[in-house]
């Protein structure tokens, strides 16, 4: 029998919800998605630690030497964001979602300013901007840059995605695409209710029935990419669903068992259905937010986790910044000062040539050769800011 993750490869597109382009490779998915977190997480990875020190030194150079390090780690989460962007559209066939700073959640302006520059990176990098999905929150800000972006040609993923109010507002924004929040939606109920749900009763499963089943029905053209799974009887229970985005933890689980996975979402069955269409402007939209409880609250938590997520990856590239650097210092002065010993430019300083103590000598000879290196030079001083600072 086929595994589930093959089954539901028949009737849904799989998007890998991750910045682990290893992860990537494993599942080949279509689409991918990143967001803070996700990118955190693998800046973390050794195997990537070229990008990011990459990306922080050009971002330094373009902005000098005075720039502050906040503007500098500000310009290099873009270009990281870019750069991982660009790895993974190295790998998959269809098309990478990019977040634009969920500080920026409630201001249209900077929303579309932020937009247009990360598309901006992608198009000087060859990308065309087909392949690359805007990921801003589901307010009501948020959707109304969504609307102009889309007029442009730049495609948008409303997140942070919660009530109906917000999916019929993205969908009459002509958005490409939403990501409702399957497991928060879970978790606010079990905390809220203090029950567990079966897969069939589950909220978050019965939200995206709910918007998948009303875009077929008045036929919109956005599509639904369920997103944020707690197990895989969620994703089962939305088989059909046009998108849906899952962690490798996930979809390793799917890919290693094999059971029957029948349709549970179908575009025909959802035309036939009675439902009332809504009409939605900003006031409406705004008192069915405040109705909604579980809405309202989970994406003021996710903007606020987004943020702190954000936060959390510029304190990491600050102090990465600040390492290089300190590095960069140290290494320019040690080869400073080897020029002055080498006194016959043969790339050694010999024990003859150093004028300093010969406790000093053997300390940076690090191998007792009688020779002391570049390399064992700036180790050396490296070591002796160390204490000094220490």
């Amino acid at each position: 029998m086929a595994t589930l993750l093959e089954q539901l490869r028949e009737f849904t597109i799989v998007v890998a919800d991750t910045g682990d382009i290893q992860a990537i490779e494993t599942f080949t998915p279509r689409d991918a998605t990143t967001n803070p977190s996700l990118i955190t997480a693998a800046a973390q990875m050794p195997q990537y630690q070229s990008i990011v020190d990459d990306t922080l030194k050009t971002a330094r150079k373009e902005l000098g030497k005075e720039a502050d390090e906040s503007d500098v780690v500000t310009l290099a989460f873009d270009r990281l964001a870019v750069a991982f962007g660009l790895k993974i559209l190295e790998i998959i066939p269809g098309r990478v979602s990019t977040e634009v700073d969920a500080r920026l959640s409630y201001d249209t302006k900077g929303s579309l300013e932020k937009a247009r520059y990360l598309i901006s990176e992608y198009e000087k990098a060859g990308v065309s901007r087909d392949r690359i999905l805007i990921k801003i929150a589901s307010t009501w800000e948020g959707i109304k840059a969504a609307e102009i972006l889309e007029k442009e040609g730049i495609h948008c993923n409303l997140t942070l995605l919660f009530g109906m109010h917000q999916a019929i507002a993205c969908a009459e924004a002509n958005v490409t695409l939403i990501s409702p929040f399957v497991g928060r939606i879970l978790d606010w109920y079990k905390k809220e209710t203090g029950k567990d749900y079966a897969p069939t009763e589950d909220p978050g499963v019965m939200s995206v029935t709910s918007i998948y089943n009303y875009y077929k029905k008045f036929g919109y053209k956005t599509e639904v990419m369920g997103a944020s799974f707690r197990n895989i009887g969620e994703i089962g229970e939305l088989a059909g669903c046009d998108l849906l985005t899952i962690s490798p933890k996930l979809l390793d689980q799917l890919n290693s068992t094999e059971e029957a996975l029948p349709r549970k979402l179908d575009p025909q069955a959802a035309a036939k259905m009675d439902i009332e269409k809504i009409a939605l402007d900003k006031a409406t939209f705004d008192k069915m937010h405040q109705e909604d409880k579980m809405a309202y609250e989970k994406l003021d938590e996710g903007i606020k986790g987004f943020t702190k997520a954000l936060e959390t990856l510029e304190e990491m590239l600050k102090d990465r910044l600040i390492r290089l650097e300190g590095e960069t210092t140290v290494n320019s002065a040690a080869a400073d000062i080897f020029r002055v010993y080498d006194l016959d430019g043969d790339g050694f300083i010999t024990r003859e040539e150093w004028a300093g103590t010969d406790l000093v000598f053997d300390a940076i000879d690090i191998n007792h050769d009688g020779k002391i290196t570049p390399e064992e030079m700036a180790a050396g001083l490296g070591a002796a800011i160390c204490l000094v600072e220490a």
